[in-house]
């Protein structure tokens, strides 16, 4: 039964992967998508691959996610493997719902969320400091920060800009976002493929099949590497609708800021803070900040309301998911 539980784990975490993938798509991609700078099918491609390398460029995140969101230690590892099988099923469903009504929700707080339900219906610890400090506060400041920088940066581009031809600009920056969206999609890999490495590890480690002072498998980093890069490549379309032009019409030199302000805050976050912040919240904020420089009004507040709403709701709800599930499975599993 352990084997079989290892393997559903990991199993549905990869599928998590692919849903992540197809579900934060948008994220690195919607802004160059809708300034025409990249059509659709390259910027997926050039998406897809730049999310396998930023995947394997550190663990830092992955190391969170195992260690520092649930103690799953001194429990048996049937019941430690069933509470990490549940919060992948709330993870899941949570994005699954968000993406089907086109919402930027947070793919890592569904996780955290399913997590944290599936550890307290299973009767764990949760480590609600470092959930404090590496989770909560990252998902205040982060958006805040994104907002503030792309604001400011979008000022002095404007200043600098001032006297150039408008036409020649653009054409410019739509040849400058192919490298912000590079950026941006690397930067995606390296804090989103990492979640999926740490759960799998987790459950690695729980079923003693793993050695923790050898860090995550090869094999490990290559799965959940291919599988969010598989998912990028079928693409979020409704999401991106909602990130490229509900909230306010992009041109190129504001996309050009927005992904670039985001990547900045997600690398920083990945390599000095270890810190699993979400790229969604990031970019959406970055979008705002960009917009806001043209006139408040300018930004669609009202769609940006119904994001900051599933934002706020996605770790209670996938974590409502999680433990109803955990409620339901841990007899059929025990």
């Amino acid at each position: 039964m352990e084997t079989a539980l290892v393997v559903l784990v990991v199993a549905l975490a990869l599928g998590f992967d692919y849903t992540n993938g197809f579900h934060d798509a948008a994220n690195a991609i919607a802004t160059s998508v809708s300034t025409r700078a990249l059509t659709p099918r390259v910027a997926l491609i050039m998406a897809a691959a730049m999310n396998f390398l930023g995947a394997l460029l550190g663990t830092e995140v992955a190391e969170t996610i195992a260690r520092e969101i649930v103690n799953l230690e001194g429990t048996s590892s049937h019941a430690a493997l069933t509470v990490v099988l549940c919060a992948l099923v709330g993870a899941i469903v949570w994005n699954l719902i968000t993406w089907w009504f086109g919402l930027p929700s947070s793919s890592t707080h569904a996780l955290i969320g399913g997590l944290v339900g599936a550890g307290l219906a299973g009767g764990m610890t949760v480590f609600w400091s470092a959930i404090l400090d590496k989770v909560v506060l990252p998902m205040v400041v982060s958006p805040v920060v994104g907002f503030a920088l792309a604001f400011v940066v979008m000022v002095g581009v404007l200043w600098i800009f001032r006297s150039s031809a408008p036409a020649r600009t653009n054409r410019r920056f739509r040849l400058a976002q192919t490298a912000s969206a590079a950026a941006m999609a690397l930067g995606h890999g390296l804090q989103d493929a990492q979640k999926t490495m740490g759960v799998i590890y987790l459950a690695l480690l729980t079923a003693g099949w793993a050695d923790p002072d050898a860090g995550i498998p090869l094999w490990v980093k290559l799965s959940a590497a291919a599988a969010i890069s598989a998912g990028t490549y079928a693409g979020g379309w409704r999401i991106m609708r909602t990130l490229g032009r509900r909230i306010i019409e992009l041109d190129p030199a504001r996309g050009f800021v927005a992904e670039s302000v985001s990547a900045v805050v997600l690398y920083v976050n990945a390599f000095a803070l270890h810190a699993p912040v979400s790229t969604t919240h990031t970019i959406t904020s970055a979008i705002m900040g960009v917009g806001a420089t043209r006139r408040l009004s300018a930004v669609r507040w009202g769609v940006a309301k119904n994001i900051v709403l599933a934002w706020v709701s996605t770790i209670p709800a996938a974590a409502l998911v999680a433990a109803v599930t955990t409620w339901l499975l841990s007899p059929l599993l025990a």
